[in-house]
C-alpha cells in the first residue's frame, strides 16, 4: 500500500451478488442508444480504451463503437485478456500511445475500466506530451489494493502480489496525473470500495458518480454519455462536468 492509499473495506457480499444486474444494464444501454445519440459529438482526436482485470477489448467493445460513431478514431489496447502488469504488457500499451498519437499527429485520451484505469492514470503521468486526458470508470486508485474483491484474482493472474508498486511506472497510483482527469464510480459498485474509486476536485480534476453495477459500467448509459461528455471538449479548455438541470437526475452529487 502506498503512503497515500486509504485503508478501506472492501464492498459487501451483497453488492457483490448484485453485480449480476450489468446484464440487465447492457439491455439498458441498447434501448438508451436514441437518446445517447443526443451526446455531443468530437473532434476525431485518438481515444484508447483499456479494459479491466481478465477482460478482453471484447468487453469494451459497445464503449469503443459508441465513441467511434462520435467521431472519434477509438482503439482497443491489443493485447488480449488483461491479467496485469506481466513482463511486456508497460511497453506495448507505451508503444501503443505514441502510435496513435503519432498516426493523427494529436494527443489522445485514454479511457481505463477498472485495471485499465490503473494503467491510463500511470500511463499519462509518463507521456503527459501526448496524453489530452484521461477517464476511469470504477478504478480503485486511491485504496488499499484489499478493499477490492479482485485483489486474489489480480494475484493470481498476474503472478504479483497487489500491494507490489512498480517505481518505473508512473509512481504513486493516488497522485493524479497532470493532465485533466475524471474519476467515475458508483456506490453500489460490487467489486471495487467506491470510496478509493473518487479524485479529489482540482483545477482539473473531478469526480463524476454514477448508480451502476461494476461490471456494467462500461456499458451502462449514465457512463457512456458522461464519457462521451468528457471527451467532447475542446483541447486546452477542461471543465468540470455540468450536474445541472436534468443531469442532475441521473449524476448524484458525489460530495454529498
Amino acid at each position: 500500500m502506498t503512503a497515500t492509499a486509504q485503508t478501506l473495506r472492501p464492498p459487501s457480499r451483497t453488492l457483490m451478488f448484485l453485480e449480476g444486474r450489468a446484464i440487465h444494464e447492457f439491455g439498458a444501454f441498447l434501448g438508451a442508444l436514441p437518446l445517447l445519440s443526443l451526446a455531443p459529438r468530437g473532434d476525431g482526436h485518438p481515444v484508447l480504451v483499456l479494459p479491466g482485470l481478465v477482460a478482453s477489448d471484447v468487453s469494451t467493445r459497445a464503449l469503443r463503437t459508441f465513441l467511434t460513431g462520435k467521431g472519434y478514431a477509438v482503439s482497443g489496447w491489443r493485447q488480449g485478456r488483461n491479467y496485469g502488469l506481466r513482463d511486456g504488457v508497460q511497453h506495448a500499451m507505451v508503444d501503443l500511445v505514441e502510435e496513435l498519437s503519432d498516426k493523427h499527429g494529436r494527443k489522445i485520451s485514454l479511457v481505463g475500466w477498472s485495471l485499465g484505469g490503473l494503467y491510463a492514470r500511470q500511463l499519462a503521468k509518463m507521456m503527459p506530451a501526448r496524453v489530452r486526458q484521461v477517464i476511469t470508470l470504477g478504478s480503485p486508485f486511491a485504496g488499499d489494493p484489499r478493499s477490492t474483491n479482485a485483489w486474489r484474482v489480480y494475484e493470481w493472474a498476474s503472478g504479483r502480489k497487489s500491494d507490489e508498486v512498480d517505481p518505473e511506472f508512473g509512481g504513486e497510483l493516488a497522485v493524479p496525473p497532470p493532465v485533466p482527469t475524471t474519476a467515475i464510480f458508483s456506490r453500489t459498485d460490487g467489486v471495487c470500495a467506491w470510496q478509493g474509486c473518487m479524485e479529489k476536485s482540482g483545477a482539473q480534476t473531478e469526480s463524476i458518480e454514477v448508480e451502476s453495477s461494476h461490471c456494467g459500467m462500461g456499458h451502462h448509459p449514465a457512463v457512456v454519455y458522461a464519457v462521451a461528455d468528457r471527451l467532447a471538449q475542446k483541447e486546452g479548455q477542461w471543465r468540470p462536468f455540468d450536474r445541472s438541470g436534468w443531469r442532475s437526475l441521473a449524476y448524484p452529487d458525489p460530495h454529498r
